[in-house]
Formats: C-alpha cells, structure tokens, sequence
C-alpha cells in the first residue's frame, strides 16, 4: 500500500472480495464494485495475490503426496493465425498451453507452480524441493518418466483406470478443477491470462485451497491481511518493464 493513492476502504474491500469469492474476482467486477479504473483494479489484485504467495515456511510436503500436470490454455484451432504461427515457430509440442506442475499433500496443503517442460531434468529438482523423502508419492503414467530413488513411488494409468485402491491422483484433479473454473476464456472469471502471470493466479488459487473450510471467510481475510507485510509490487515488475521481451497471453 505504500505511496497507493487508494484509499483503505478500497483496498481491505478488494481482499475481502478475493479472500471470499470461490472463483476469485476479475479486474472488471472489481473496477464496478469500488468505482476505480479497470487499469487501477488490475493493479490491486496482482498486489494482493502477491500477498497470497507460499512463503514456504510450514516445511515440505510429506505422508502421502499426489503428485500431477496439468495444461493452461485452448486449442491450437482456436488461436489467432499470428499465434498459431509463433507457437510453431518456437517448437513448443504443448499447442501453445502452459504447463502447470502441482504437488498436494493428502488431507493436507497444495503447491503449485509454472514449468517449462515435463522433463525429470525440470520436474525433479521442484519435486526435491517441496516433498520430504521417504513420502509415498502417487503419480500418472508420465510419473514413470521422473521417479525418484528417495521416494517411494506408485502410479496410476489413466489410460485404464483413474483409480487403484488408495493408487489415484483425485486429490490434484480436484485442484485442477478448481484452477480451470477461474481460468477460463468461455466461462470462468477471467477472459484471458498472459503467461508471464499465470503464476499469480496459480498462487491465488493455492491460497484459497489451502484455507478452505472450515476457515470461514473472516479467518481467511484476516490471514490475507497479515501476509501483506513487508511485500511490494511495482507497476514496472508487474508490466515485465524490467524483464525483456513482450509477455505471451494464454489464448483461449
């Protein structure tokens, strides 16, 4: 809030609509609800999403731990010609999609984050990072590509069922599902997200995850609030003026 010209009403008002909307809220209905610009209500999300980054500091998952990918993004028959044309261009075999790994803790919390590819030269170092060894790792087919010797690790083939006894990765589908009904071109709350901060939004959508029922929406308001300290957002780093080269959307 530092130097922000919005006044305070404005800005616990916009995290109590963030904190207690399901689907989170788009910049546009923001703008309506507290009679400020599109460009201004923009801003301030992308600020209080800041807020709702993992700082990491509740330790690894551990116990039992879905791990899952999932693609961010529509049909390549969709894209604009231009589009279409750069995707190829740049030999993405993803059709244009973002890849989005995602990590859950059984009955506990979620993590998520953007990756460039789906190798184990990308996937493993995050997964190191995040999960304790020894934790029983449940995993899709594409698993058997990135195992670990420090983990115990089962996978399930989709191709044949999506459920073996206590072998299924329901848990991250749930979260994807959640994720995809913000992100949604046709139906969900936003029209379009630019690559360069699907991160962001992924962040949004762990912190809801993660401080779910029975945390009522009071309880979960005041956490946002608390998370703000010491966090700072610049309309220069959020605008990639800082990083080089124009960001990518999302096409949907």
């Amino acid at each position: 809030m530092e130097d922000s010209p919005i006044g305070l009403d404005k800005w616990l008002t916009a995290m109590w609509l963030v904190a207690s909307n399901r689907n989170g809220i788009s910049s546009w209905e923001l703008h309506r609800a507290l009679g400020v610009t599109q460009k201004t209500a923009w801003f301030l999300l992308h600020r209080v999403r800041l807020a709702m980054q993992d700082e990491l500091t509740g330790g690894s998952l551990a116990g039992e731990v879905e791990i899952d990918e999932t693609f961010i993004g529509g049909k390549a028959r969709n894209m604009h010609t231009d589009r279409k044309r750069r995707v190829q261009k740049e030999g993405r075999n993803t059709g244009g999609k973002a890849i989005v790994l995602g990590m859950l803790e059984r009955k506990g919390r979620v993590r998520a984050t953007v990756i460039a590819d789906r190798t184990k030269v990308t996937m493993q170092p995050i997964i190191a990072a995040n999960v304790e060894p020894g934790s029983q790792i449940f995993s899709d087919e594409h698993g058997d590509n990135w195992k670990m010797a420090e983990y115990t690790h089962d996978t399930i083939n989709h191709l044949v069922a999506y459920v073996d006894d206590n072998v299924h990765t329901n848990g991250m589908e749930n979260f994807w599902s959640l994720l995809k009904r913000g992100i949604n071109g046709i139906n969900g709350t936003y029209v379009s997200v630019e690559a360069f901060h699907l991160f962001r939004y992924i962040d949004e959508a762990a912190f809801r995850f993660n401080n779910r029922l029975p945390m009522s929406d009071a309880d979960r308001f005041s956490f946002l609030v608390r998370k703000i300290v010491g966090k700072r957002l610049t309309y220069a780093e959020l605008t990639g003026k800082t990083e080089e080269g124009p960001s990518q959307e999302i096409p949907f």
